[in-house]
């Protein structure tokens, strides 16, 4: 089979991985891929957000199935195009993607249905959020509407920090046309836990629980990023909350977004937080999570490929969907100043082990040579049947990425082994 991805970063390494144990894999072409990923897929630069040079290649190319990755091209309607030209794909249509295309949306919808989320207020005119500011609990939520790299949530603590962040969105374009509607929610507290989900729209089978790291500093500090590492399966995360989720959350989503005529296939990811009320939903996506991945694929056993033509044909009921019993951790290391200022370009090098365990998500070859070309560069995993010993093993493979510059937590999962402990 001739499988097609669209993608470039981490994620997309992790999935290329996982498809190409399927031994009916011959090729995978990937757009754009990166430096890291050359050997391991064929790289055709093209970008996930170019729509037009997607539908030509792929209509020349005898694609046999197509896997849309990144949150842009799904929501931009990447899967409706690519099934005129009738490639069945993995991933959501463009009225079903808009669950996280329109955090707005998604709040109306866990609103109109009863799905557990925390309480909200959507504005189009700042003026009036800057209003409702001056009475809102503090802290609070402000997040920019659309789609922002991971980027458009600031936790605010103070009423200054709150007016700013909702001028920065709204007057001083700083996600662009993201921010010109914004979701100001209510702070909530608790564990938060990733759950990542395969679904044809009918069935929907969660996978192994997850714990992203946010947060660019040690102990949970300085700005939000695209996620600085992750642990698998999440401890907080018990069967019996796994049950409530799933009579409470999880089937009432999929059953709502088919009473919308928006009905959902693919990968739907649940960003929840486990407060002293019960799970309640922070965010949708409607794609596989980064670096929530890099730690999932690795300790799934079935056949990703086949798991993902299930959803796609509506046979996910019928098809296997099993996960190892042990435990993953992922190190992101990254270009020093990440997620502001940063240096690219810079030779990379790998031990041979390291490579093995490594997802490269930021990386360019010029003249034969690995080059840094991102913030988050690498994401290094290691799996074991106690969280402890991932997360051990995780860091010593990571010590064996290296670039000048690299950066990484230290406490990757530190508040996972609090739960166990």
């Amino acid at each position: 089979m001739k499988l097609m991805l669209i993608g470039g970063g981490g994620r997309e390494h992790a999935i290329i991985r996982s498809l190409k144990k399927n031994p009916d894999v011959e090729l995978i072409y990937a757009l754009p891929g990166n430096g890291g990923m050359a050997q391991e897929a064929e790289c055709v630069a093209i970008a996930a957000t170019d729509l037009p040079a997607i539908r030509a290649f792929a209509a020349t190319h005898d694609i046999d199935y197509a896997v849309v990755a990144p949150d842009d091209p799904l929501v931009a309607g990447c899967v409706d195009m690519l099934n005129e030209l009738g490639i069945p794909c993995f991933g959501p249509k463009k009225n079903a993607a808009i669950i996280e295309g329109s955090k707005a949306f998604a709040k109306k919808l866990m609103h109109k249905y009863g799905i557990p989320t925390a309480e909200y207020a959507i504005f189009t005119d700042m003026d009036e959020a800057l209003s409702y500011l001056d009475t809102a609990p503090i802290p609070t939520v402000v997040k920019a509407d659309g789609l922002a790299l991971g980027k458009g949530v600031i936790i605010a603590q103070t009423r200054d920090e709150a007016k700013q962040a909702v001028v920065d969105m709204m007057q001083n374009a700083k996600f662009g046309k993201s921010g010109s509607t914004v979701v100001i929610e209510e702070f909530l507290e608790g564990p938060e836990v990733s759950v990542l989900a395969f679904t044809d729209g009918k069935c929907i089978k969660p996978m192994v629980s997850s714990m992203d790291h946010k947060r660019v500093g040690d102990n949970d500090t300085g700005l939000n990023t695209g996620g600085m590492g992750a642990v698998a399966p999440n401890p907080y995360y018990t069967p019996e909350i796994a049950e409530q989720c799933m009579r409470e959350i999880f089937l009432p989503t999929i059953e709502a977004m088919n009473a919308e005529g928006r009905p959902f296939t693919g990968c739907l990811y649940f960003g929840l937080m486990l407060t002293d009320k019960g799970p309640k939903v922070i965010e949708y996506n409607c794609r596989f999570g980064d670096p929530e991945t890099q730690v999932v694929l690795p300790l799934l056993e079935s056949d990703l490929l086949t798991i993902m033509q299930s959803t796609t044909d509506g046979t996910l009921a019928d098809t296997e969907v099993r996960f190892n019993d042990g435990c993953a951790c992922c190190v992101v290391t990254a270009s020093k100043g990440y997620p502001e200022a940063y240096q690219k370009g810079l030779p990379m090098a790998f031990t041979p082990e390291a490579k093995a365990h490594t997802f490269v998500a930021g990386a360019k070859i010029v003249n034969g040579v690995l080059l840094t070309n991102g913030g988050r560069v690498t994401g290094t995993t290691a799996v074991a049947p106690t969280l402890r010993e991932a997360i051990d093993e995780a860091y010593r493979l990571a010590d064996g990425v290296q670039f000048e510059n690299a950066y990484r937590r230290s406490d990757i999962g530190a508040r996972a082994l609090k739960a166990i402990i």
